[in-house]
């Protein structure tokens, strides 16, 4: 009985729960997903405090961020190859063991090196978490009810972000910075004790060979790609610095091109992309993580520099926000089941968009009531994009595809997030020293919110032309 509850098959447990089975799943993977989630957005309301700790600049604190969210996309490359190798449940325990284990240590880092490299770790293993659920979507729920598990799902993703200023504040101003680890804990533990019962054993497994050449290629010009934009501040645009790692990223993903087409099992099959809808929402992808993740660094460092609150203040603030996300995301799985989830994609990037350009034009004299009331409507146009655009870019895809693709949108999505927060730190700060001191810190916000609403507006064209041939065949029926 012991061996039959600790390592479950497939078959016991649709014979077990029945249709509820997959809901069950689908629930355990969100947990470890909302525990990766945590460990990126929560940080960043700590970055205030780590400054004044450790004594160093803003741009040096930024690696914790970075280096956790490059190790996080570079590490969702191999993840197709290591569910055929290992499967799905040995993945993901190992990934939720890893997270819990380096948010432990990290939060008795003695120095920013340590600090630094234990989020690269906690990175790792969130990387290999987040493709998960998209995936589990895809493969447990049948078409019409995929919109509704997308929403319950993308429900966690976005609304892990939206609450964890807030929990983050409160467990920063009591118990210091340490304390920022902390927050994922209680999901790794609840996520890896349900996944021992409710996730199956993988049979006979028989992997592709794992293409070494084409992660390492990805990794350099991902890691070129950070190394680039985080050079822009300190050594400017003609510093060696910053244009010989862009020129390595520009190298890396090229020769990765020319690999994909000459290997028989690449990391990323280059057929993927003669999907339009994929090939277009991998762009969308890629915008929405740089305006997302963008604005989970700059709001919460705007309303404490610029505005004055407090770490707990600028949490409770966006506390709202994540209420109302948890009405919008169900709502908009259930559009998503009922309405061309293009449509659904492209009303949430517009409104989005909407609510940094009211940012931008409230600036340093936004209200408390306002400040609320735009952060709300940003967070009613997240709610309207996760659930549909996995659905929109990946639903004409075969089932063999499905692994790949969904490790690609998520990566384009967290590459968008790893430029978006350094590009957003470095924007800031270089319209902060070239404008007139008095209003210098409130302008350079105001410019950086009017850049995500065009990175936005960029997505928006871009997903016009995200929509299946055959959906156009039937429409013109």
């Amino acid at each position: 009985m012991l061996k039959h509850s600790w390592a479950p098959t497939r078959e016991s447990l649709v014979e077990r729960f029945g249709d509820r089975y997959a809901w069950l799943a689908l629930l355990v993977v969100a947990f470890g997903t909302v525990a990766a989630v945590l460990s990126t957005t929560s940080f960043n309301v700590a970055i205030p405090a780590l400054v004044a700790h450790f004594g160093l600049g803003q741009e040096r604190i930024q690696w914790s961020i970075t280096g956790f969210m490059g190790a996080m996309t570079v590490a969702m490359l191999p993840t197709p190859w290591l569910l055929e190798r290992f499967g799905f449940r040995r993945c993901f325990l190992a990934a939720i063991a890893v997270l819990a284990a380096a948010s432990v240590a990290g939060s008795l880092s003695p120095s920013i090196g340590f600090m630094v490299t234990m989020r690269v770790v906690q990175g790792l293993a969130a990387g290999l978490l987040q493709p998960l659920g998209t995936l589990a979507v895809l493969r447990l729920f049948p078409a019409h009810r995929q919109g509704k598990a997308s929403g319950i799902l993308g429900f966690g993703i976005i609304l892990a972000p939206a609450v964890a200023p807030a929990l983050g504040g409160l467990l920063l101003d009591h118990y210091g910075w340490p304390a920022i680890f902390w927050i994922n804990l209680p999901f790794c533990l609840v996520a890896g004790v349900a996944a021992l019962y409710l996730l199956p054993v993988a049979g006979e497994r028989t992997p592709r060979p794992f293409d070494w050449p084409g992660v390492g290629m990805l990794a350099v010009a991902t890691v070129c790609t950070i190394e680039s934009v985080s050079s822009l501040h300190h050594s400017g645009l003609g510093s060696p610095w910053t244009w010989l790692p862009a020129a390595g990223a520009v190298a890396g993903f090229a020769c990765f091109v020319r690999h994909s087409m000459r290997t028989p099992a690449p990391v990323v099959h280059p057929e993927l992309f003669a999907d339009r809808p994929f090939a277009m929402g991998s762009i969308v992808s890629f915008a929405y993580g740089f305006g997302f993740y963008a604005s989970t660094y700059l709001i919460p460092v705007f309303m404490q520099t610029a505005l004055g609150y407090s770490a707990t203040q600028a949490g409770a603030i966006l506390l709202p926000a994540g209420l109302v996300l948890a009405v919008c995301m169900p709502l908009a799985g259930h559009l998503a089941d009922r309405h061309h989830p293009q449509r659904v994609t492209l009303t949430g990037l517009a409104v989005f968009g909407v609510s940094f350009v009211l940012l931008a034009i409230f600036g340093g004299g936004i209200a408390h009531g306002e400040l609320i009331a735009v952060t709300v409507l940003g967070r009613v146009g997240l709610g309207l994009i996760l659930p549909s655009l996995n659905l929109a870019a990946l639903r004409g895809l075969a089932p063999h595809q499905l692994g790949q693709s969904s490790a690609v949108i998520t990566y384009a999505r967290q590459l968008g997030g790893v430029m978006g927060v350094a590009v957003a730190a470095v924007f800031v700060e270089w319209q902060a020293s070239v404008l007139d001191p008095g209003t210098a810190l409130a302008t350079a916000f105001a410019r950086s919110f009017l850049m995500l609403a065009a990175v936005l507006a960029a997505a928006f064209v871009a997903g016009c032309l995200m929509r299946h041939p055959s959906a156009n065949k039937d429409r013109a029926g």
